[in-house]
C-alpha cells in the first residue's frame, strides 16, 4: 500500500512540475519575447557625444546624423539624454520615400559634453512633437470668395513654371514659399529675383499659418507681426544672383523654375528653389553654358539665422556670382572685411506710405572667405559680394532682426555686437562624435 501511495505522489509531483514548466515557458518568457521582438524591430542604437567647445552656453544647437550607413528602411527614431526623451526629426531630402537624415537640437552649458542614445527603428511612424517651425505654399482660392486674404487654403508643396511664363510672381498667394521659426519669418519670391522678404515679430511665436504674411487689424491688435522690408530688385536678405563682370544679374533666362517644401518640421523646415537650364556666361572665359542650380534654405527652431546651400549639377569654378543685402535707406553699415556684412536702417516696407509705418531692421550675410572674390562698395541698392564657387557647391548664412521684437535688438550697436558673437558661434560649431 505504501509503495502505491509513493508512486501516486511521484506521478502527481511530476505532473505539477510539467505544468509549472509549461506555465513558465508560456507566460514568464513573454517579457523576454517582447524584448526580443523589440530588438528585432530596432535596427541599431547609436551613442552620440555632443560637445560645446565654447565658453558660452548654447541652446538649440543642430545635430544632424546621415542615415546611409544604417540601412534604407529606417521608419522612426527615439533620442534619449539623461533619461529624458529629446524631440527628433527624420528627413527625406531627395524625396525617394527613404529617410536620409536624423536631426535633433542640443542645449549645452559652456564647455559641456552630453551623450545621447539614438535608437533607429525599422517599423512605425516618426514620433510627433510640438511644431517649432512652419512652412507653407498656397494658391489663392478663387472659388470661395468668403475667405479672407489670410485664410487661403489651396495648399501645395511644389510648383514649377516654364521659363517663358509671363508673370510667376502672382501665381502663389503670398508670392512664394514662406517659412519661419519662433524668431523670424521669410518668404521667397517666385520669379527671377528669388529675393528673401522679411516678416518682423513682436513676440517669440509661430504666426505665418494664421497671417499668411497678410496680418489683419485684429491680429495686429493682438501683437502679431507683419512685413517689415521693401526689397524691389535688390538682394533683400542674401539672395543668390549671377554676376556679369559689372553688376548682379537675376536668375534668368531659365528653362524652368521650381519651389518646393522638403520638410515641414517640427525642428527644422527645408525649402528648395530649383532653376533648370540657367544660361550663364563666365566673365572670365566668356563661355556660356546652361546649368541646373538648387538653392536649399534650412530654418532651425530657436534660430533667427538661416542656412543657405547652393548646389550645381556641374563644375562652375570659372563662373562668378553675387549676394549681399539691401542698402536700407540711410542705413549704417558694418563689415569685418572677412565675410560678415551687415546694416541697420529704417524705411517703409511698401510704396504705400499712408497705410504702412516706417520699419527698422538689422540685416546680415555671412559668406566664407574662401568664396569671396571681392567686397564691392555700397551703392544705392545693395551691399554686394562677388563670389566664386569651388566646384559644384557653396554654403553661407543670412540673419536679421526687427526693432519691433520684444526679445531682440534695438540699435545698430546692439545688432553689430550680436553679429560678432554670432560669427564666433558659426565658426566654432558643436562637436558631434558617434562613440558607439
Amino acid at each position: 500500500m505504501g509503495n502505491l501511495v509513493n508512486l501516486w505522489l511521484l506521478s502527481t509531483i511530476s505532473s505539477m512540475k510539467s505544468t509549472i514548466f509549461h506555465w513558465l515557458l508560456t507566460y514568464a518568457a513573454l517579457p523576454l519575447m517582447a524584448l526580443q521582438t523589440s530588438e528585432v524591430q530596432a535596427q541599431r542604437t547609436i551613442e552620440v557625444s555632443v560637445t560645446n567647445p565654447s565658453a558660452q552656453a548654447r541652446t538649440d544647437q543642430s545635430v544632424v546624423l546621415p542615415l546611409k550607413d544604417y540601412g534604407e528602411d529606417i521608419r522612426s527614431a527615439l533620442v534619449m539624454c539623461e533619461g529624458q526623451e529629446i524631440p527628433c526629426q527624420l528627413d527625406d531630402l531627395d524625396q525617394d520615400e527613404t529617410f536620409d537624415e536624423l536631426c535633433f537640437l542640443a542645449d549645452l552649458g559652456k564647455k559641456e559634453q552630453k551623450r545621447y542614445m539614438v535608437t533607429l527603428y525599422t517599423e512605425g511612424e516618426p514620433r510627433p512633437y510640438p511644431a517649432r517651425v512652419f512652412a507653407e505654399m498656397v494658391l489663392g482660392n478663387s472659388k470661395d470668395k468668403t475667405l479672407k486674404k489670410n485664410q487661403q487654403n489651396n495648399y501645395i508643396e511644389s510648383i514649377t513654371a516654364r521659363g517663358d511664363a509671363a508673370y510667376t510672381y502672382n501665381i502663389q498667394h503670398h508670392h512664394g514659399v514662406d517659412f519661419e521659426s519662433e524668431l523670424n519669418g521669410i518668404r521667397i519670391y517666385f520669379d527671377a529675383r528669388q529675393t528673401l522678404d522679411l516678416y518682423g515679430k513682436f513676440h517669440k511665436q509661430l504666426e505665418l499659418k494664421e497671417t499668411q504674411f497678410y496680418t489683419d487689424d485684429d491680429q495686429k491688435a493682438r501683437g502679431y507681426g507683419d512685413d517689415v522690408l521693401w526689397v524691389g530688385q535688390t538682394f533683400g536678405l542674401g539672395a543668390f544672383r549671377g554676376w556679369d563682370g559689372q553688376k548682379p544679374t537675376l536668375v534668368e533666362p531659365v528653362r524652368s523654375r521650381t519651389q518646393r517644401i522638403i520638410s515641414y518640421g517640427p525642428l527644422r523646415t527645408i525649402v528648395e528653389l530649383v532653376d533648370r537650364g540657367w544660361q550663364l556666361t563666365s566673365p572670365i572665359s566668356h563661355q556660356t553654358s546652361p546649368v541646373n542650380m538648387t538653392i536649399r534654405y534650412t530654418q532651425y527652431a530657436g534660430h533667427r539665422d538661416t542656412d543657405v546651400d547652393v548646389l550645381f549639377n556641374k563644375d562652375v569654378t570659372d563662373y562668378r556670382f553675387s549676394t549681399g543685402i539691401i542698402n536700407v535707406k540711410d542705413s549704417e553699415e558694418f563689415t569685418d572685411k572677412k565675410g560678415l556684412r551687415a546694416c541697420w536702417g529704417t524705411d517703409y516696407p511698401s510704396t504705400d506710405t499712408l497705410k504702412w509705418k516706417r520699419e527698422t531692421v538689422g540685416l546680415a550675410v555671412y559668406v566664407p572667405q574662401k568664396n569671396i572674390v571681392s567686397e564691392e562698395p555700397a551703392n544705392k541698392d545693395n551691399y554686394t559680394y562677388i563670389i566664386k564657387v569651388a566646384g559644384r557647391e557653396m554654403h553661407y548664412k543670412v540673419t536679421y532682426t526687427s526693432a519691433n521684437e520684444t526679445f531682440g535688438y534695438h540699435s545698430a550697436k546692439e545688432w553689430f555686437d550680436y553679429l560678432k558673437a554670432w560669427r564666433r558661434e558659426v565658426e566654432q560649431p558643436v562637436v558631434v562624435k558617434i562613440t558607439r
